[in-house]
């Protein structure tokens, strides 16, 4: 099946979008000294933080339902394509060594799969059935929440997933870079964070793209707080994997608990490792099984395991 017969209706859609409009007084941007055009762009580039303070409501709402369910057991999972789905793959690629997220706790979907995030993957990205499939592979569960990512907000992979997502009582995300976007309505949250026309016209991995890696660095970082993988702005639940992280996790102990450093390496191989336990040996003068079972007692939370050994 051939889809040219779409394409007028897709051109009038396209058109009617902030994110596509066109610029006519950047029309000659191409005549202009490098420096000019580094400066133009960095304009626009600061403008983004200022669309995404103005959702920041949205964001916070959707942020809090999404730990609820994450601490139930439940995925952060998100589906995009092109820009959009390789942003949401990086960031949960991310929360692993960050977080110590489990195998499988946050997920990037890209439409078209892995090889989408080198590659354009045609036809992908209008294929709600596609994000059907892509979830169903997870086995999708209501304890889980659906983050649909697109710029132009109408992107049928995207919305085709959190419509899918909803239908199985999934909680359901939305963010988009337009107003009045299917993928937000489809959505229990949505959030549009309107950047506007881009430097190039259409060109949505410039400042739409900034947008939705600001605002997805907010749902999983926030999340993670309000999970307890943090301790004041300590990154606790920090994976040790490799000879920097070691080191990292040995400066984290340190800032949390002032101790010397033999007592530090002491209280780290007490715990194997566990940058969290070994916070908690260290402040609580407990020993390292003890640590792990108040943690264990207090969903991972470092400051009530501490209120239960202290008090």
């Amino acid at each position: 099946m051939t889809s040219t017969p779409h394409h007028p209706d897709l051109r009038s859609q396209l058109e009617t979008l902030t994110t596509e409009a066109f610029r006519p007084e950047l029309a000659e941007i191409d005549q202009l000294p490098t420096l000019d055009i580094a400066r133009l762009m960095n304009g626009e580039d600061a403008t983004v933080p200022a669309a995404v303070a103005e959702r920041l409501p949205e964001i916070a709402a959707a942020i809090d339902a999404v730990a609820v369910r994450m601490a139930r057991g439940g995925r952060l999972i998100y589906a995009g394509a092109g820009t959009a789905g390789r942003l949401g793959v990086l960031d949960a690629s991310e929360c692993p060594p960050t977080f110590n997220t489990g195998p499988g706790q946050v997920v990037g979907l890209i439409a078209g799969g892995p090889d989408a995030m080198v590659t354009s993957i045609e036809g992908a990205e209008d294929s709600p059935e596609l994000a059907r499939a892509d979830l169903d592979a997870l086995a999708l569960t209501a304890d889980d929440t659906v983050v649909g990512v697109s710029a132009s907000g109408r992107t049928p992979y995207a919305v085709g997933a959190v419509e899918y997502a909803r239908s199985l009582g999934a909680l359901t995300v939305g963010l988009a870079c337009n107003r009045d976007s299917a993928l937000a309505a489809a959505a229990e949250h949505g959030i549009e964070v309107v950047t506007g026309p881009e430097l190039l016209t259409g060109s949505t991995r410039l400042k739409a793209g900034t947008a939705q890696k600001l605002v997805l660095n907010m749902l999983s970082t926030i999340t993670m707080i309000r999970l307890g993988k943090t301790y004041g702005n300590l990154m606790v639940d920090v994976r040790a994997s490799n000879e920097k992280l070691r080191a990292r996790s040995r400066r984290i102990v340190a800032l949390a608990t002032g101790a010397a450093d033999d007592d530090i390496e002491r209280a780290l191989t007490a715990t194997d490792g566990e940058v969290k336990d070994a916070i908690l040996v260290l402040l609580a003068d407990v020993d390292g099984p003890t640590a792990a079972r108040l943690l264990a007692e207090s969903g991972g939370h470092l400051r009530a395991a501490m209120a239960a050994a202290l008090g």
